[in-house]
Protein backbone atom coordinates (compact mmCIF):
# COMPACT_ATOMS: atom_id res chain seq x y z
CA UNK A 1 0.00 0.00 0.00
CA UNK A 2 1.38 3.60 -0.73
CA UNK A 3 1.25 6.21 1.47
CA UNK A 4 0.54 9.81 0.21
CA UNK A 5 1.89 12.28 2.62
CA UNK A 6 0.23 15.73 3.80
CA UNK A 7 0.23 18.92 1.48
CA UNK A 8 2.95 20.26 4.26
CA UNK A 9 5.14 16.73 4.40
CA UNK A 10 5.27 17.02 0.90
CA UNK A 11 6.55 20.38 0.40
CA UNK A 12 9.32 19.82 3.16
CA UNK A 13 10.37 16.50 1.41
CA UNK A 14 10.39 18.36 -2.03
CA UNK A 15 12.99 21.14 -0.53
CA UNK A 16 14.57 18.59 1.00
CA UNK A 17 15.02 16.75 -2.58
CA UNK A 18 15.71 19.78 -4.66
CA UNK A 19 18.31 21.03 -1.73
CA UNK A 20 20.10 17.87 -1.93
CA UNK A 21 19.92 17.25 -5.58
CA UNK A 22 21.74 21.09 -6.47
CA UNK A 23 24.65 20.06 -4.20
CA UNK A 24 24.98 16.91 -5.86
CA UNK A 25 24.99 18.69 -9.06
CA UNK A 26 28.03 21.01 -8.18
CA UNK A 27 30.10 17.78 -6.55
CA UNK A 28 29.75 16.31 -10.11
CA UNK A 29 30.45 19.27 -11.93
CA UNK A 30 33.66 19.68 -9.84
CA UNK A 31 34.07 15.87 -10.31
CA UNK A 32 33.44 15.88 -14.41
CA UNK A 33 34.94 18.47 -15.46
CA UNK A 34 38.35 17.22 -14.98
CA UNK A 35 37.87 14.34 -17.39
CA UNK A 36 35.51 16.88 -19.89
CA UNK A 37 38.81 19.51 -20.18
CA UNK A 38 41.70 16.73 -20.37
CA UNK A 39 41.76 17.04 -23.97
CA UNK A 40 42.86 20.66 -23.78
CA UNK A 41 45.21 20.36 -20.62
CA UNK A 42 46.69 17.33 -21.05
CA UNK A 43 49.77 18.00 -23.20
CA UNK A 44 50.32 21.07 -19.92
CA UNK A 45 51.29 18.86 -17.54
CA UNK A 46 52.93 15.62 -19.37
CA UNK A 47 54.97 16.84 -22.39
CA UNK A 48 55.63 14.48 -25.22
CA UNK A 49 54.35 13.54 -29.30
CA UNK A 50 52.01 10.64 -28.38
CA UNK A 51 48.19 12.31 -27.83
CA UNK A 52 46.84 9.04 -26.87
CA UNK A 53 49.67 8.67 -24.70
CA UNK A 54 49.25 11.99 -23.05
CA UNK A 55 45.62 11.23 -22.39
CA UNK A 56 46.22 7.81 -20.96
CA UNK A 57 48.90 10.03 -18.01
CA UNK A 58 45.56 12.47 -17.16
CA UNK A 59 43.50 9.26 -17.83
CA UNK A 60 45.65 7.82 -14.81
CA UNK A 61 45.51 10.70 -12.38
CA UNK A 62 41.52 10.31 -13.07
CA UNK A 63 41.44 6.86 -12.31
CA UNK A 64 43.91 7.32 -9.01
CA UNK A 65 41.44 9.89 -7.71
CA UNK A 66 38.83 6.65 -7.28
CA UNK A 67 40.92 4.78 -5.42
CA UNK A 68 40.34 7.20 -2.49
CA UNK A 69 36.57 6.70 -3.17
CA UNK A 70 36.46 3.80 -0.73
CA UNK A 71 38.35 5.83 2.07
CA UNK A 72 36.02 8.90 1.40
CA UNK A 73 33.41 6.32 1.84
CA UNK A 74 34.37 5.09 5.04
CA UNK A 75 35.01 8.20 6.77
CA UNK A 76 31.92 10.07 5.79
CA UNK A 77 29.59 7.21 5.47
CA UNK A 78 30.37 6.38 9.31
CA UNK A 79 30.06 10.22 9.84
CA UNK A 80 26.72 10.15 8.19
CA UNK A 81 25.70 7.58 9.94
CA UNK A 82 26.75 8.68 13.15
CA UNK A 83 26.43 11.95 12.99
CA UNK A 84 24.13 12.70 10.11
CA UNK A 85 23.38 12.56 6.54
CA UNK A 86 23.39 17.43 6.62
CA UNK A 87 26.43 17.01 8.17
CA UNK A 88 28.19 14.96 5.86
CA UNK A 89 26.74 16.43 2.61
CA UNK A 90 28.19 19.72 4.29
CA UNK A 91 31.30 18.43 4.56
CA UNK A 92 31.52 16.72 0.62
CA UNK A 93 31.56 20.05 -0.72
CA UNK A 94 33.62 21.87 1.61
CA UNK A 95 36.18 19.24 0.27
CA UNK A 96 35.02 19.54 -3.09
CA UNK A 97 35.46 23.28 -2.95
CA UNK A 98 39.13 23.02 -2.32
CA UNK A 99 39.71 20.37 -4.38
CA UNK A 100 38.60 22.34 -7.39
CA UNK A 101 40.61 25.45 -6.67
CA UNK A 102 43.96 23.82 -6.78
CA UNK A 103 43.40 21.93 -10.38
CA UNK A 104 42.94 26.04 -11.35
CA UNK A 105 45.99 27.14 -9.94
CA UNK A 106 48.33 24.24 -10.57
CA UNK A 107 50.90 25.32 -12.44
CA UNK A 108 51.91 23.54 -15.85
CA UNK A 109 55.00 21.15 -16.69
CA UNK A 110 56.77 24.38 -18.85
CA UNK A 111 56.28 26.22 -15.28
CA UNK A 112 57.48 24.02 -12.65
CA UNK A 113 58.20 20.48 -14.25
CA UNK A 114 56.03 17.53 -12.89
CA UNK A 115 55.15 19.91 -9.32
CA UNK A 116 52.42 20.18 -11.83
CA UNK A 117 51.21 16.93 -12.28
CA UNK A 118 51.64 16.33 -8.44
CA UNK A 119 49.23 19.13 -7.75
CA UNK A 120 46.63 17.73 -9.73
CA UNK A 121 47.33 14.25 -8.08
CA UNK A 122 46.45 15.51 -4.96
CA UNK A 123 43.57 17.32 -6.13
CA UNK A 124 41.96 14.15 -7.49
CA UNK A 125 42.90 12.21 -4.25
CA UNK A 126 41.05 14.79 -1.96
CA UNK A 127 38.31 15.06 -4.76
CA UNK A 128 38.29 11.11 -4.58
CA UNK A 129 37.33 11.20 -0.92
CA UNK A 130 35.05 13.84 -1.35
CA UNK A 131 32.56 12.22 -3.73
CA UNK A 132 33.09 8.91 -1.98
CA UNK A 133 31.59 10.76 0.70
CA UNK A 134 28.89 12.41 -1.58
CA UNK A 135 27.83 9.58 -3.27
CA UNK A 136 26.39 7.50 -0.34
CA UNK A 137 25.16 10.24 1.71
CA UNK A 138 23.29 11.81 -1.24
CA UNK A 139 22.18 8.71 -2.34
CA UNK A 140 21.12 7.97 1.17
CA UNK A 141 19.74 11.16 1.97
CA UNK A 142 17.98 11.44 -1.49
CA UNK A 143 15.99 7.81 -0.66
CA UNK A 144 15.00 8.76 2.99
CA UNK A 145 13.78 12.03 2.11
CA UNK A 146 11.54 10.72 -0.39
CA UNK A 147 7.87 9.15 0.28
CA UNK A 148 8.00 5.79 0.66
CA UNK A 149 6.01 4.87 -3.13
CA UNK A 150 8.10 7.65 -4.38
CA UNK A 151 11.65 5.96 -3.73
CA UNK A 152 12.68 5.18 -6.94
CA UNK A 153 11.50 9.22 -8.08
CA UNK A 154 12.71 10.49 -5.35
CA UNK A 155 16.42 8.93 -5.50
CA UNK A 156 16.66 9.16 -9.62
CA UNK A 157 17.23 12.72 -8.87
CA UNK A 158 21.16 11.80 -7.69
CA UNK A 159 21.70 11.14 -11.93
CA UNK A 160 19.11 13.90 -12.96
CA UNK A 161 21.86 16.18 -10.77
CA UNK A 162 25.14 13.96 -11.27
CA UNK A 163 24.10 14.18 -15.28
CA UNK A 164 23.12 18.06 -14.47
CA UNK A 165 26.89 18.86 -13.52
CA UNK A 166 28.03 17.01 -16.60
CA UNK A 167 26.03 19.00 -18.68
CA UNK A 168 27.14 22.29 -16.98
CA UNK A 169 30.78 21.50 -17.91
CA UNK A 170 29.60 20.72 -20.93
CA UNK A 171 27.97 23.57 -21.56
CA UNK A 172 30.57 25.41 -20.28
CA UNK A 173 32.89 23.78 -22.67
CA UNK A 174 30.96 24.71 -25.69
CA UNK A 175 30.63 28.45 -24.54
CA UNK A 176 34.59 28.54 -24.31
CA UNK A 177 35.16 26.56 -27.61
CA UNK A 178 33.25 29.43 -29.56
CA UNK A 179 34.48 32.84 -27.46
CA UNK A 180 38.15 31.21 -27.08
CA UNK A 181 40.77 30.02 -29.94
CA UNK A 182 42.38 26.16 -29.23
CA UNK A 183 45.59 28.15 -28.40
CA UNK A 184 43.54 29.94 -26.10
CA UNK A 185 41.65 26.87 -24.53
CA UNK A 186 44.76 24.82 -23.93
CA UNK A 187 46.74 27.23 -22.33
CA UNK A 188 44.65 29.31 -20.05
CA UNK A 189 40.87 28.90 -21.06
CA UNK A 190 40.51 25.34 -19.11
CA UNK A 191 41.16 26.75 -15.84
CA UNK A 192 37.97 28.97 -16.00
CA UNK A 193 35.76 25.89 -15.13
CA UNK A 194 37.52 25.09 -12.17
CA UNK A 195 37.45 28.26 -10.90
CA UNK A 196 33.59 28.53 -11.58
CA UNK A 197 33.74 25.25 -9.48
CA UNK A 198 35.52 26.39 -6.49
CA UNK A 199 32.56 29.04 -6.12
CA UNK A 200 29.90 27.16 -7.05
CA UNK A 201 30.67 24.61 -4.24
CA UNK A 202 30.76 27.59 -1.68
CA UNK A 203 27.28 29.10 -2.55
CA UNK A 204 25.94 25.05 -1.91
CA UNK A 205 27.89 24.83 1.55
CA UNK A 206 25.90 27.61 2.16
CA UNK A 207 22.58 26.14 1.25
CA UNK A 208 23.16 22.40 2.48
CA UNK A 209 23.59 24.26 6.39
CA UNK A 210 19.85 24.52 5.85
CA UNK A 211 18.92 21.38 4.71
CA UNK A 212 16.65 19.05 7.27
CA UNK A 213 17.69 16.17 8.49
CA UNK A 214 15.93 12.75 7.76
CA UNK A 215 13.53 11.60 9.82
CA UNK A 216 15.44 7.81 9.58
CA UNK A 217 18.17 9.34 11.08
CA UNK A 218 16.38 11.32 13.67
CA UNK A 219 14.71 8.27 14.63
CA UNK A 220 17.70 6.28 14.94
CA UNK A 221 19.62 8.66 16.28
CA UNK A 222 17.48 9.67 19.61
CA UNK A 223 18.81 6.42 21.51
CA UNK A 224 22.20 6.45 19.55
CA UNK A 225 24.36 7.31 22.38
CA UNK A 226 22.83 4.74 24.73
CA UNK A 227 24.68 1.18 25.17
CA UNK A 228 26.57 0.05 22.32
CA UNK A 229 26.87 2.32 19.69
CA UNK A 230 27.62 0.63 16.48
CA UNK A 231 26.06 3.15 14.47
CA UNK A 232 28.61 3.41 11.47
CA UNK A 233 30.80 0.98 12.41
CA UNK A 234 32.81 -1.83 10.27
CA UNK A 235 31.67 -4.20 13.02
CA UNK A 236 27.82 -2.83 12.22
CA UNK A 237 28.72 -3.34 8.57
CA UNK A 238 30.53 -6.84 8.63
CA UNK A 239 26.80 -7.93 9.47
CA UNK A 240 25.51 -7.33 6.85
CA UNK A 241 28.24 -8.15 4.31
CA UNK A 242 25.89 -10.49 1.77
CA UNK A 243 23.83 -6.96 1.32
CA UNK A 244 27.66 -5.24 0.85
CA UNK A 245 28.35 -8.23 -1.97
CA UNK A 246 25.40 -7.61 -3.87
CA UNK A 247 26.30 -3.39 -3.61
CA UNK A 248 29.66 -4.28 -5.44
CA UNK A 249 28.01 -6.97 -7.64
CA UNK A 250 25.21 -4.68 -8.78
CA UNK A 251 27.74 -1.64 -8.98
CA UNK A 252 30.17 -3.74 -11.52
CA UNK A 253 27.99 -3.41 -14.57
CA UNK A 254 26.42 -0.29 -14.43
CA UNK A 255 29.26 1.52 -13.25
CA UNK A 256 31.67 0.33 -16.60
CA UNK A 257 28.88 1.16 -19.07
CA UNK A 258 28.18 4.75 -17.23
CA UNK A 259 31.71 5.90 -17.33
CA UNK A 260 32.16 4.33 -20.97
CA UNK A 261 29.12 6.25 -22.46
CA UNK A 262 29.83 9.89 -20.68
CA UNK A 263 33.32 10.50 -19.73
CA UNK A 264 34.74 8.37 -22.20
CA UNK A 265 32.45 8.76 -25.20
CA UNK A 266 33.82 12.49 -26.20
CA UNK A 267 37.54 11.47 -26.33
CA UNK A 268 35.93 8.27 -28.09
CA UNK A 269 34.38 9.96 -31.11
CA UNK A 270 37.42 12.14 -31.48
CA UNK A 271 40.23 9.76 -30.99
CA UNK A 272 38.43 7.23 -32.58
CA UNK A 273 35.56 8.47 -34.83
CA UNK A 274 37.71 11.27 -35.93
CA UNK A 275 35.01 13.67 -34.88
CA UNK A 276 35.81 17.73 -34.50
CA UNK A 277 36.65 18.28 -30.77
CA UNK A 278 33.50 20.63 -30.95
CA UNK A 279 31.06 18.15 -32.77
CA UNK A 280 31.66 15.14 -30.58
CA UNK A 281 31.10 18.02 -27.28
CA UNK A 282 27.95 18.71 -28.79
CA UNK A 283 26.92 15.47 -29.43
CA UNK A 284 27.66 14.29 -25.17
CA UNK A 285 25.74 17.40 -24.28
CA UNK A 286 22.57 16.51 -26.36
CA UNK A 287 22.44 12.88 -25.32
CA UNK A 288 23.18 13.63 -22.11
CA UNK A 289 20.26 16.02 -21.90
CA UNK A 290 17.98 13.53 -22.68
CA UNK A 291 19.11 11.08 -20.09
CA UNK A 292 18.74 13.14 -17.03
CA UNK A 293 15.39 14.06 -18.77
CA UNK A 294 14.58 10.22 -18.50
CA UNK A 295 15.66 9.60 -15.21
CA UNK A 296 12.70 10.42 -13.50
CA UNK A 297 10.61 8.72 -15.94
CA UNK A 298 12.70 5.52 -15.00
CA UNK A 299 12.62 6.16 -11.29
CA UNK A 300 8.63 6.71 -11.06
CA UNK A 301 7.95 3.14 -13.63
CA UNK A 302 10.65 1.02 -10.52
CA UNK A 303 7.91 2.08 -8.11
CA UNK A 304 5.14 0.66 -9.96
CA UNK A 305 6.72 -2.58 -11.25
CA UNK A 306 9.63 -2.83 -9.20
CA UNK A 307 13.32 -2.73 -9.47
CA UNK A 308 14.51 -5.39 -10.76
CA UNK A 309 12.88 -5.64 -13.98
CA UNK A 310 14.79 -2.43 -15.09
CA UNK A 311 17.99 -3.63 -13.67
CA UNK A 312 17.65 -6.97 -15.60
CA UNK A 313 16.68 -5.00 -18.73
CA UNK A 314 19.77 -2.98 -18.53
CA UNK A 315 21.99 -6.05 -17.97
CA UNK A 316 20.61 -7.46 -20.92
CA UNK A 317 20.95 -4.28 -23.19
CA UNK A 318 24.42 -3.77 -21.87
CA UNK A 319 25.92 -7.27 -22.36
CA UNK A 320 24.09 -7.86 -25.90
CA UNK A 321 24.48 -4.01 -27.49
CA UNK A 322 27.75 -2.87 -26.19
CA UNK A 323 30.10 -4.18 -29.45
CA UNK A 324 27.51 -3.51 -32.08
CA UNK A 325 27.02 0.16 -30.37
CA UNK A 326 30.31 1.34 -29.65
CA UNK A 327 31.64 -0.36 -33.10
CA UNK A 328 28.96 1.56 -35.18
CA UNK A 329 30.10 4.78 -33.19
CA UNK A 330 33.64 3.94 -34.27
CA UNK A 331 32.48 4.61 -37.87
CA UNK A 332 29.88 7.53 -37.46
CA UNK A 333 30.55 10.00 -39.74
CA UNK A 334 27.91 12.53 -38.28
CA UNK A 335 26.37 14.34 -36.15
CA UNK A 336 23.26 12.60 -36.18
CA UNK A 337 24.28 9.21 -36.21
CA UNK A 338 26.28 9.62 -33.09
CA UNK A 339 23.75 11.35 -31.28
CA UNK A 340 21.64 8.45 -32.17
CA UNK A 341 23.65 5.45 -30.95
CA UNK A 342 24.68 7.66 -28.23
CA UNK A 343 21.34 8.38 -26.87
CA UNK A 344 20.63 4.33 -27.74
CA UNK A 345 23.18 3.59 -25.40
CA UNK A 346 22.18 5.78 -22.55
CA UNK A 347 18.70 4.72 -22.68
CA UNK A 348 19.93 1.10 -21.78
CA UNK A 349 22.80 2.55 -19.15
CA UNK A 350 18.99 4.33 -17.72
CA UNK A 351 17.86 1.18 -16.25
CA UNK A 352 20.65 1.16 -13.81
CA UNK A 353 21.63 4.69 -13.27
CA UNK A 354 17.95 5.81 -12.56
CA UNK A 355 17.61 3.40 -9.14
CA UNK A 356 20.71 2.27 -7.85
CA UNK A 357 20.50 4.89 -5.38
CA UNK A 358 17.66 3.59 -3.74
CA UNK A 359 18.21 -0.26 -4.44
CA UNK A 360 21.51 0.06 -2.28
CA UNK A 361 19.80 2.43 0.21
CA UNK A 362 17.06 0.03 0.92
CA UNK A 363 19.32 -2.78 1.29
CA UNK A 364 20.73 -1.49 4.59
CA UNK A 365 19.07 -0.74 8.33
CA UNK A 366 19.31 3.21 9.10
CA UNK A 367 22.33 2.61 11.31
CA UNK A 368 24.56 1.24 8.55
CA UNK A 369 23.11 3.00 5.61
CA UNK A 370 25.26 5.06 4.71
CA UNK A 371 28.13 3.82 5.16
CA UNK A 372 26.80 0.09 3.34
CA UNK A 373 26.27 2.20 0.39
CA UNK A 374 29.35 4.09 0.27
CA UNK A 375 31.85 1.26 1.45
CA UNK A 376 31.44 -1.21 -1.68
CA UNK A 377 30.52 0.99 -3.75
CA UNK A 378 33.73 2.81 -3.55
CA UNK A 379 35.22 -0.57 -3.85
CA UNK A 380 33.58 -1.20 -7.26
CA UNK A 381 34.24 2.02 -8.62
CA UNK A 382 37.81 2.32 -7.70
CA UNK A 383 38.15 -0.90 -9.47
CA UNK A 384 35.96 -0.86 -12.14
CA UNK A 385 34.22 2.93 -12.81
CA UNK A 386 37.58 4.46 -12.32
CA UNK A 387 39.84 2.37 -14.72
CA UNK A 388 37.43 2.25 -17.23
CA UNK A 389 38.60 5.19 -19.49
CA UNK A 390 42.06 4.23 -18.92
CA UNK A 391 41.72 0.60 -19.92
CA UNK A 392 40.06 1.75 -23.12
CA UNK A 393 42.46 3.65 -24.06
CA UNK A 394 45.46 0.63 -22.85
CA UNK A 395 43.47 -1.21 -25.47
CA UNK A 396 43.34 1.23 -28.48
CA UNK A 397 46.90 1.86 -27.51
CA UNK A 398 48.18 -1.86 -28.18
CA UNK A 399 46.11 -1.83 -31.15
CA UNK A 400 42.91 -3.65 -30.07
CA UNK A 401 40.57 -1.42 -28.97
CA UNK A 402 37.46 -3.73 -29.96
CA UNK A 403 38.36 -6.11 -26.49
CA UNK A 404 37.57 -2.85 -24.58
CA UNK A 405 33.54 -3.65 -25.96
CA UNK A 406 33.87 -7.22 -24.77
CA UNK A 407 35.20 -5.79 -21.53
CA UNK A 408 32.10 -4.21 -20.83
CA UNK A 409 29.89 -6.52 -21.94
CA UNK A 410 31.43 -9.11 -19.37
CA UNK A 411 31.08 -6.47 -16.39
CA UNK A 412 27.32 -6.46 -17.54
CA UNK A 413 27.14 -9.53 -17.45
CA UNK A 414 28.18 -10.46 -14.34
CA UNK A 415 25.79 -7.75 -12.63
CA UNK A 416 22.90 -9.70 -15.09
CA UNK A 417 23.72 -12.73 -12.79
CA UNK A 418 23.13 -10.94 -10.07
CA UNK A 419 20.10 -8.86 -10.77
CA UNK A 420 18.32 -12.39 -11.14
CA UNK A 421 19.58 -13.40 -8.18
CA UNK A 422 18.51 -10.71 -5.46
CA UNK A 423 15.27 -9.76 -4.50
CA UNK A 424 13.38 -6.74 -5.01
CA UNK A 425 13.87 -4.11 -2.85
CA UNK A 426 10.67 -1.51 -3.52
CA UNK A 427 8.80 -2.60 -0.43
CA UNK A 428 11.85 -1.73 1.79
CA UNK A 429 11.10 -0.13 4.87
CA UNK A 430 13.77 2.16 6.01
CA UNK A 431 12.25 3.15 9.19
CA UNK A 432 10.97 1.48 12.55
CA UNK A 433 8.17 4.31 11.36
CA UNK A 434 7.49 2.98 8.14
CA UNK A 435 7.55 -0.64 8.97
CA UNK A 436 4.43 0.17 11.44
CA UNK A 437 2.70 1.40 9.08
CA UNK A 438 2.85 -1.15 6.35
CA UNK A 439 3.53 -4.72 5.76
CA UNK A 440 7.33 -4.55 5.44
CA UNK A 441 10.06 -4.64 7.84
CA UNK A 442 13.18 -2.56 7.80
CA UNK A 443 15.88 -3.84 6.39
CA UNK A 444 18.66 -5.75 9.13
CA UNK A 445 15.03 -6.85 11.36
CA UNK A 446 14.03 -4.44 13.43
CA UNK A 447 16.23 -5.47 16.36
CA UNK A 448 19.16 -3.57 14.54
CA UNK A 449 17.83 -0.63 14.00
CA UNK A 450 21.34 0.80 15.14
CA UNK A 451 22.99 -1.25 12.69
Amino acid sequence: MRETPPGGERAKRRLALVGGSLGNLVEWYDWFIYATFAIYFADSFFPGENPTAQLMNTAGIFAVGFLMRPVGGWILGRAADRHGRKSALTLTVAMMSVAALLIAVAPTYGQAGYFGALVLLLARLLQGMSIGGEYAASATYLTEASARGRRGLGSSMQYVSMTCGQLLGLGILITLQHALSKDELASWGWRIPFVLGALFAVVVFWLRRRLQETEAFTEVSRDGGQGQDTRGTLKALWLHRRQAALVMALTLGGTVAYYTYTTYLTKYLIGSAGMEKSTATLVSFTSLTVFAVLQPFAGALSDRIGRRPLLITFAVGCTVGTYPIMTALRSASSYWSALGLSLLALVIVTGYTSINAAVKAELFPTGVRALGVALPYGIANALFGGTAEYVALWFKDAGHENLFFWYVSGCALVSLVTYVLMPDTRDAALSQAESESGTAVVPGAPADARG
